[in-house]
């Protein structure tokens, strides 16, 4: 599908749970929605600016009948999808800018500043439920686990918290150890059992739920920058269990299985743009991934250009893993747009990681050495990244 032109930089998306329409926020404040169908073509629905200021987050509703937007205006806005008006504004819910908004249940919403304050609201009363102060710095991402009603909180503070939302305290369940670093992003897999979190240095931290909040269980290198997004692919997928989609600042959204580790392949490049959000369709059960950067266009690719295009390979006579030479590499783990791309994904663990003092909204440095993508490393040490394209032969 051609990006959709969106005017600016965009901080967020979300998608309608039910229909093809796609939602952004943007640095503009504005909150623009886009149609498409299943040939790649778009069309623009709306345009709403519920805030002069930047629009940094978008959540949305079972129904999708209600957005929420939040940004460094500090308010909490509601719009209606259905009539494409905004309804309620709640201003200066926060002393801090809103940096995330999260869709927890019925009624129920959460909200995180850039000084860690989180807060609960019910979207029926003005006035928030709840509010917790055992951050100290900016709430960069909320994972809902639904399984026991606990929303896990990332910070840039280095730590880690899980609030249970049926308690009236406004402390933690729990909270881990400082991980030292900033703690970016966070997803589910292992059907909800393993919480993996990116990190400003581009390690991916494993967190298994048997065995309490209070550290890692395991960490993976591999990204040369850091994660900013993760997100899960749709469970109609064999692998889903332990595979992910991982978006970096070095702007390359990748396919990455977990517990064994393996780099599977390329989504799409955002060139030298870092990767906002990656959001699935269809309340993630689609085969559309949207993904957003600095740059002023939404993308959306195909999953079924990825996972589809073995199939079709491997009746024609498997490539072999050990191929040595560019020409034997299995490009169906990069899709089509981006095969002109695949050499800036060769520099996987072997780049220095970002500091953490630096913007990120800076350009990526060029990769100083080069490691093909689907070449097999001689030696494999633990959690080393390696590339398995046996991985789509099932699919």
């Amino acid at each position: 599908m051609p990006d959709i032109s969106v005017g600016a930089q965009t901080f967020d998306l979300i998608f309608h749970p039910t229909e093809s329409i796609v939602y952004a926020g943007l640095l503009t404040g504005e909150v623009k929605a886009f149609g498409y169908d299943e040939q790649g073509q778009h069309d623009q629905r709306f345009t709403l600016k519920p805030s002069k200021r930047s629009c940094r987050g978008l959540a949305i509703d079972e129904q999708g009948d209600h957005i929420w937007s939040v940004g460094k205006g500090k308010s909490l806005c509601t719009i209606d999808t259905r009539t494409a008006q905004i309804t309620n504004t709640r201003p200066a819910v926060h002393d801090a800018p809103i940096n995330r908004v999260r869709y927890v249940s019925q009624h129920l919403l959460a909200t995180g500043d850039d000084d860690g304050t989180v807060k609960l609201w019910d979207s029926r009363t003005p006035a928030e439920i709840r509010a917790y102060n055992h951050h100290f710095d900016f709430i960069s991402d909320f994972l809902w686990l639904s399984d026991k009603r606990h929303l896990v909180v990332t910070s840039g503070d280095g730590t880690l918290s899980v609030l249970d939302i049926r308690s009236s305290k406004t402390t933690p369940l729990a909270q881990s150890e400082d991980q030292e670093d900033e703690l970016l992003s966070a997803v589910a897999i292992k059907g909800g059992q393993k919480v993996v979190v990116g990190t400003q240095m581009g390690i991916l931290s494993i967190f298994n739920r048997k065995s309490g909040w209070g550290d890692c269980v395991d960490r993976v290198p591999g990204h040369p920058h850091s994660i900013d997004t993760l997100s899960a692919l749709p469970s109609s997928y064999p692998s889903s269990h332990s595979t992910i989609l991982t978006g970096s600042s070095d702007g390359l959204i990748r396919v990455v299985q977990l517990l064994p580790t393996k780099l599977l392949g390329i989504v799409t490049d955002h060139g030298d743009y870092p990767v906002e959000r990656i959001v699935i369709d269809r309340a993630g059960e689609g085969h559309w991934v949207g993904s957003v950067g600095h740059e002023d266009v939404l993308k959306l690719t195909d999953l079924k250009d990825i996972f589809e295009d073995e199939d079709e390979d491997d009746a024609e006579g498997e490539v072999s893993e050990n191929a040595d030479s560019e020409n034997e590499r299995p490009d169906v783990i990069v899709p089509e747009m981006v095969k002109e791309e695949k050499k800036k994904a060769e520099g996987w663990d072997t780049d220095e990681p970002e500091s953490e003092g630096e913007p990120k909204s800076k350009k990526r440095k060029k990769k100083q050495t080069k490691v093909p993508l689907a070449k097999k490393r001689e030696k494999k040490g633990k959690n080393q990244i390696v590339t398995d394209p046996s991985f789509f032969s099932g699919l």
